[in-house]
């Protein structure tokens, strides 16, 4: 089945094209209950819809540009706006509207930012400040926000609980037996009266509804999960300025007039326009389909919600929220999308589909032959004209019985089911396998080594003009900012790199503003993970020319250097003995698990350079070499031994020196003695038949790329067929996120493309997190397939039961309202006890199902064959030889037989259940009383059967048992478990 899915199919796990599931969505046409199967999956006609209101937007944006670039020819001459300010705005002091304001970011109307003041114009006039911010007045948000809205999407408005009744009530099975429960009822009504002529019609309705409730509920508080994941999914965090100070807002909060500040990786909260930044490339696909990045500045300030940060850094006047931005009108449609199908809900599916189609044959087959049966005996007796009320309810029932053959497999799984078949793990250093808590240890500035310590003398010992020098370095040539926060205090916003230089230089007695003051910025090369560096280009003051400041990998950085400060702060040139003894240093630091930053400057010639120029790429001065300690998180090297036993290789890639690499990898136990460290340079020179045989053998990249990151995941993906999960957390990993079977993105370091880029988020960014995942996507993965064991088992031995029965003796002993409670035991009660077994450490000593695995494995057909045939067996058994065994006689004899039947018949499904703990393993019991849920839904069943038998036979179809009767019942239910147990043995 699952080979026949992937070939004619195509429905891959992940990023399966909607033509594809359009055929899948036809195979699984005939279902009983589509509504509820595929609610929680693609909904291909909105995926549609939003697909054309992105080529309409596309469309609009580039009119829009077109007429922007024209207008801006015109600019110098446009005359005052006649635009008249409403006169609510008026009277809250604005002088404008959101209206116009949507008006001016939807239009790209560069003709009306100049008609307002340009940007400062339109700040003044939202009555904030470019430089401070919002006013965090109350009563003035209070006011701004009732004007101007919040920054929140329409969402699909939250399901009745009434609602999932109805769904529930569309199951094809239910609404032929609500037909025949109608039939029934005035039928018998009309023949024996009330209440005798209603009993079984409304046997058959109670049971219904218990059916309908229980899946209802089920289903409604699967919704409430999927509503409270969908919010956490959503909680995005975005520096602003207000008051004058730097803080971190949730997105949601933001209004018109706030201050944003926008970095790589970032995505645009709400439309607005571009106050001041550098290099900013802004990707609009999201919300137009153009995958051209747009350059966005002070000709073209206009940045819209929903689109990416892809290179540079800005800050933003945020003037449109909410749904008044094409996003959020974008959103409203994409929200009810919905996901594409995991491969384990596709092969789910598949089952339930086949299950129904064998299941739907049997009860025509099995309906056909009740009927001949008793038009036979119509016959024989002569009476085949004439049809009495007990007849017609015969008929019905027998109708009935043949439908509640038919069975289905429902269930609706999140994606983590694919970190349960993975094999590889490819995971970052920074902040996955360490604590991403920086801090500087040791430094190489003036060619001495120090150690930094709380009492270090290296502000006393260093010359005034080399400290100054790398005072100016530190706090220019970065992304991160010393700000004032709520209680007035110095707080260091930025990446852990970034503040742990701007820590040292404080220490260093420096002054972040003051130095940020003295110089004006030309031009920022923000950090690239492809260049390894950053740089800035100073405007010095009193006319000192300008200086550009570059800081990166130590050995990529050095290599652009011919000089260096010395001892005594002196320039001199860069000789072979001094680049040894910087070589042999930064090496060392490496070796002691630091990651280096070299730290350089040049002095340049004024001439001709503009911020549209290049950075230099050579002729620097080497101020220094800073090793940044930052320690492996606790229990990662335990994890790292447990994927070690599950089958799971763990490596290592990151960015930094390879010394520094492989010292960690040591230190976590993924380095071992057979395993190769790599350079990214190196690994891109390798040809294919070299890459075939080290890849394998691969467990550290160092200095890599984004695109190395990717061709290894590719590699192992299509050449070794692994199952690889891929850790990431920055813009440039959306190819190798994209690239893997399951994406992890880190929650807290992680950029916004990159959780969006993602399959699962980690929000502590801890390695320990991820084999969690792992541990949970298997305990997904062996759960269901323990429910579609019992389940299978179930199906299999209820069908040859009454098929074989009508064909042996013209009856069937399970009736319909038995078959429903039997439905629900196998179905929304077996789900709740097999489905919801915790994980634990046993399943991380198991070797993943990997890609090729089978979802109903040998283990489960020998387990299901097995137990069904020893079923099947003790309830012919009965059937045949119970009346004699049990002395039983006459129309009551017959009742009596099939309660037993019905008893033993539910009581092998309980102890089944328990069998089905366990696939492989006798001992079944281990934990059990810690599975509270399992506990009660076997209690429940218990309870509910005693009721049913004892107390419930009108309805039912039931009669009291005997004390022996019951022993006997539970008896040959629990020699389910011997049996389990040996079929255990069989090696498969």
């Amino acid at each position: 089945m699952e080979s026949y899915l992937s070939q004619n199919f195509e429905v891959k796990p992940k990023g399966t094209s909607d033509e594809a599931l359009e055929r899948w969505r036809n195979l699984c046409g005939v279902v009983k209950n589509p509504k509820r199967r595929f609610r929680f999956t693609a909904n291909l006609s909105k995926r549609y819809e939003a697909a054309a209101m992105r080529r309409t937007n596309q469309e609009k944006l580039r009119i829009a540009v077109l007429v922007s670039k024209a207008a801006f020819q015109f600019i110098q001459g446009v005359a005052p706006s006649d635009y008249a300010v409403p006169e609510e705005v008026k009277a809250a002091g604005y002088g404008i509207c959101a209206d116009e304001l949507s008006c001016i970011a939807e239009g790209h109307d560069l003709k009306k930012v100049k008609a307002h003041g340009g940007v400062t114009g339109i700040a003044e006039k939202l009555c904030t400040s470019t430089e401070n911010g919002l006013t965090t007045d109350p009563d003035t948000l209070a006011r701004r926000q009732d004007l101007f809205g919040i920054n929140k999407f329409a969402e699909p408005q939250l399901r009745s609980f009434w609602v999932f009744v109805w769904e529930a009530l569309q199951d094809m099975t239910l609404m032929i037996l609500g037909v025949c429960a109608i039939f029934s009822l005035i039928v018998g009504i009309a023949t024996e009266g009330w209440p005798l002529g209603a009993h079984d019609g409304l046997g058959i309705v109670a049971s219904i509804l218990l059916v309908v409730f229980v899946t209802a509920t089920s289903d409604y508080r699967q919704s409430l999960q999927f509503r409270d994941l969908d919010k956490e999914k959503k909680k995005i965090a975005i520096q602003v300025t207000r008051n004058g100070g730097r803080q971190k807002m949730s997105i949601y909060d933001l209004l018109p007039g706030d201050i944003v500040h926008l970095s790589i990786g970032d995505q645009v909260p709400a439309d607005g326009l571009f106050v001041s930044g550098f290099s900013v490339l802004i990707d609009e696909s999201s919300l137009t389909g153009e995958s051209e990045p747009v350059m966005v500045s002070d000709e073209n300030p206009f940045l819209l919600s929903g689109t990416k940060v892809q290179d540079g850094s800005c800050k933003m006047i945020i003037t449109t929220v909410g749904m008044r931005t094409q996003w959020g009108k974008l959103m409203a449609t994409l929200s009810e999308g919905g996901d594409d199908e995991t491969p384990l809900q596709v092969k789910l599916n598949g089952v339930a589909t086949i299950i129904g189609k064998i299941g739907l044959f049997f009860a025509v087959v099995t309906f056909a032959v009740l009927v001949n049966g008793l038009i036979s005996r119509k016959w024989r007796e002569g009476t085949h004209w004439y049809w009495a009320g007990d007849e017609a309810l015969e008929l019905l029932e027998y109708f009935a019985i043949a439908m509640m053959n038919d069975k289905a497999l429902v269930r609706n799984l999140a994606a983590c089911e694919t970190m349960g078949s993975s094999t590889t793990i490819c995971s970052d250093k920074t902040g996955t396998l360490t604590t991403n808590h920086m801090t500087v240890v040791k430094s190489c500035i003036g060619l001495n080594v120090k150690e930094i310590t709380n009492e270090s003398s290296l502000r006393t010992e260093l010359p005034e003009s080399t400290l100054k020098l790398l005072l100016q370095s530190i706090f220019n040539n970065t992304g991160g900012e010393v700000v004032a926060n709520k209680n007035g205090k110095h707080e260091i916003l930025g990446t852990p790199t970034e503040t742990a230089l701007l820590e040292f230089a404080l220490s260093l007695g420096g002054d972040f503003h003051a130095e940020r003051q003295a110089s004006k910025l030309i031009k920022v090369e923000p950090f690239n993970s492809t260049k390894k560096r950053m740089g800035v280009v100073l405007e010095l003051p009193n006319g000192g020319g300008l200086r550009a400041h570059s800081k990166g990998a130590s050995e990529i950085v050095l290599a652009t250097c011919d000089k260096v400060i010395n001892a005594n702060g002196e320039t001199v040139p860069l000789d072979a003995e001094i680049l040894e003894h910087l070589t042999v240093t930064i090496d060392q630091f490496a070796n002691e698990s630091l990651r280096t930053l070299c730290l350089v400057y040049m002095d340049m010639e004024n001439a001709g350079f503009t911020p549209n120029d290049p950075m230099p790429t050579e002729g620097y001065t080497c101020i220094g070499i800073v090793g940044i300690k930052d320690p492996v998180r606790p229990g990662v090297k335990e994890s790292v031994a447990m994927c070690r036993a599950a089958g799971i290789t763990v490596r290592m890639v990151t960015g930094d020196n390879i010394n520094t690499a492989k010292a960690i990898a040591r230190e976590c136990g993924i380095l071992t003695d057979d395993g190769i460290a790599i350079e990214g340079p190196v690994f891109r020179e390798k040809s294919l038949e070299e890459l075939e045989k080290i890849v394998p053998k691969i467990q550290v990249m160092a200095r890599s790329s984004p695109l190395d990151k990717h061709t290894l995941v590719k590699h192992l993906r299509t050449t070794f067929n692994e199952v690889v999960a891929v850790t990431g957390d920055g813009t440039n990993d959306a190819p190798a996120l994209h690239e893997a079977d399951i994406g992890l993105a880190m929650g807290i370091a992680g950029t916004e493309v990159a959780k969006e880029s993602a399959d699962v988020i980690i929000l502590d960014d801890n390695f320990s997190t991820i084999v969690t995942v792992a541990k949970w996507g298997r305990s997904v993965y062996i759960n269901i397939q323990k429910f579609v064991q019992f389940q299978l088992t179930v199906n299999i031995v209820a069908l040859l039961v009454n098929f074989f029965s009508a064909c042996w003796t013209g009856s069937a002993p399970l009736t319909a309202v038995q078959l429903l409670w039997v439905n629900m035991i196998m179905d929304t009660l077996g789900a709740l006890a097999l489905a919801t077994e915790p994980p634990n450490d046993d399943l991380m000593k198991r070797t993943p199902v990997g890609r090729q695995g089978n979802f109903i494995s040998n283990v489960m057909w020998r387990n299901i064959l097995g137990q069904s045939f020893y079923q099947f067996m003790v309830i012919w058994f009965l059937q045949a030889n119970g009346k004699a065994l049990f002395g039983l006689q006459g129309p009551e004899g017959d009742l009596s037989l099939n309660t037993l039947i019905f008893n033993s018949f539910v009581f092998c499904q309980i102890f089944n259940e328990i069998s089905s703990r366990d696939m492989e393993e006798i001992d079944v019991f281990k934990g059990i009383l810690d599975n509270y849920v399992f506990v009660a839904v076997i209690s429940i069943t218990l309870f509910f059967q005693i009721i049913i038998v004892e107390y419930l036979g009108t309805f039912a179809n039931t009669t009291p048992l005997s004390f022996m009767q019951w022993f006997i019942s539970i008896f040959i239910g629990f020699l389910g478990m011997p049996v389990a147990a040996g079929l255990k043995k069989i090696p498969v």
